[in-house]
């Protein structure tokens, strides 16, 4: 009989709020909170340390071709999650709690909420009940996924837009 396996991580990098660890099993890097934060808490703020026309799997999206490389750049390990506890709201730079979020509990947010297409799509394996399967960006959401998460400003615009097309 095979004991269960349990997530192994290790602190690489302490940023006060938050730390920075890899998971041994699979060396992934992940953000994982030092303090509790309450729904609607700003948890950190943030800017864009170069600008770029075309994204990257590291970018966040603020326009049509404008995509941002977080600053500080240890925000990248924020990793997605089909049900998030916080959200990237790029109108305000600032990360928000979309949840109650405790002390040493790993932050995630979802990637479509900032990305129309995603550079890089990926399949996603969490299980939740709410799992989308393949994370491609928002322009691949169905209605009752877009009901279910906060967008950014952008994103809710592009979304209001193909709403619109298909009404006409």
């Amino acid at each position: 009989m095979t004991a269960p396996t349990t997530m192994r991580y290790r602190t690489v990098a302490d940023h006060g709020f938050a730390e920075t660890r890899l998971n041994e099993s699979n060396q992934q890097l992940c953000f994982f909170t030092k303090r509790a934060f309450k729904k609607g808490e700003e948890i950190a703020s943030f800017s864009s340390g170069s600008i770029s026309s075309t994204p990257t799997y590291l970018t966040v999206q603020v326009g049509t071709n404008k995509h941002i490389m977080l600053q500080p750049s240890y925000l990248q390990y924020i990793n997605h999650s089909c049900e998030p506890n916080c959200f990237f709201d790029t109108s305000t730079m600032k990360i928000i709690a979309l949840a109650n979020i405790g002390e040493g509990e790993e932050l995630g947010f979802f990637y479509p909420s900032t990305e129309w297409e995603m550079q890089q799509p990926f399949r996603c394996f969490c299980g939740t009940p709410s799992c989308i399967g393949e994370v491609r960006g928002a322009a691949f959401l169905n209605r009752e996924q877009v009901a279910h998460y906060r967008f950014t400003d952008y994103i809710v615009q592009r979304l209001t837009r193909k709403a619109r097309k298909k009404v006409a």
